[in-house]
């Protein structure tokens, strides 16, 4: 299942709008209208602002809508129904309709139906009507929320302040052991999750700042950090190929600053094979090293994606990088890097941007904006 990270309290928030407005985009509030021909005689006007300025966070669910989260614009849908008129098929939803706040940053669906969106302060459960919010009042604490449905069902949930599972009333702390680092070092707040996922064995994984990623198989845990193989010990970003590898996306460190970061397989049958190596890093590609890598995703047909801070985005086939930049696409901002990724079950590949949301054809980014085009 598809989770989406927690960008809330982090320093990559603080780039992305210096960012947006060093790229002169244009905030979404400001933007027009244009006037298309529809047919002779008659006109349409298209919304072209965009959906947000930071999209961070993407989901389908199970009934075929979009949800898309955002920093500051609240979490929006586009409706697949098809009873629902072109034009009035994406709304958002804020605070006032019951959000826990207006930065949703991670999205998932329960075994129930309802869509839970991590925010920076909780998480909020919407069951097709009504929003309920989850926060420390209800045991969820510390600022940014990142989350993942297990295949049992169960809601977990990662903040500034560790790892959280859902009883079906609250949020009950769940204890990771610390490992001992020989240098620590962190990005923003040590011991914070990043990232929770479930590979294809059962097992949990969660990404921390300043230490590394924990693995639990639901009984121990298996730590590794820089010096098993990782590029920093701040694990941001976790996911799984199709031959069950793992790949970590890693960050730079503030406290103290040390240049570090990037992108790591693991290999978790190397260490049966004499001399093998479970880790590899790819410290030759522009980008992939001493770099924020933030976001890893994996698309239907096994390709990864991987977003890396003012460089651009890799797509991963198994054999070959391919890097999708502002010079060989000049529409994307300067800079490009993946925020938000879906694959809808038409096969369209959906991604958030700094600078709002865009559509990969297969060798073009296409902007969306609020007009759309929603549709091929």
């Amino acid at each position: 299942m598809h989770t989406s990270r927690s960008f809330l309290a982090s320093p990559l928030l603080s780039s992305l709008v210096i960012m947006a407005s060093c790229d002169a985009q244009v905030p979404a509030s400001t933007a027009g209208d244009v006037v298309v021909a529809a047919s002779p005689g008659q006109e349409v006007r298209m919304d072209t602002a965009q959906i947000s300025d930071y999209i961070v966070a993407a989901l389908e669910d199970s009934q075929g809508n979009l949800w898309f989260g955002t920093v500051g614009d609240g979490v929006v849908r586009y409706s697949a129904d098809p009873s629902v008129v072109p034009g009035e098929r994406l709304r958002y939803f804020t605070s006032k309709d019951g959000l826990a706040d207006m930065v949703a940053s991670s999205i998932v669906e329960d075994k129930q139906g309802h869509i839970w969106i991590g925010s920076h302060d909780g998480a909020t459960r919407f069951d097709g009507k009504t929003f309920t919010a989850y926060k420390a009042p209800e045991g969820l604490h510390g600022a940014g929320c990142v989350l993942l449905v297990d295949r049992n069902g169960t809601l977990w949930a990662g903040t500034n302040d560790g790892a959280f599972r859902f009883d079906g009333t609250r949020f009950q702390p769940f204890d990771i052991p610390t490992p001992a680092i020989k240098e620590p070092s962190h990005k923003w707040v040590a011991g914070k999750v990043w990232e929770i996922i479930e590979d294809s064995r059962g097992n949990i994984w969660f990404g921390r700042d300043g230490y590394g990623a924990c693995k639990y198989d639901g009984t121990s845990f298996t730590h590794f950090t820089k010096e098993d193989g990782l590029c920093s010990n701040n694990v941001a970003s976790i996911v799984e190929d199709p031959q069950g590898h793992l790949w970590f996306g890693s960050i730079t460190s503030d406290f103290p600053p040390v240049q570090e970061g990037g992108l790591a397989r693991y290999d978790p049958s190397a260490s049966l094979r004499t001399g093998g190596k479970a880790f590899t890093q790819f410290p030759h590609m522009k980008g992939l090293t001493a770099n924020d890598i933030y976001n890893v995703y994996r698309d239907r047909s096994g390709n990864l994606w991987i977003g890396a801070v003012r460089v651009g985005a890799y797509k991963y086939d198994g054999k070959t990088f391919t890097l999708f930049d502002r010079t060989d696409r000049p529409d994307l901002t300067k800079y490009f890097g993946i925020q938000a990724f879906v694959e809808d079950r038409h096969g369209t590949l959906w991604f958030g941007f700094s600078g709002g949301l865009f559509r990969f054809n297969g060798t073009v980014f296409k902007n969306v904006t609020r007009g759309g085009p929603w549709q091929p």
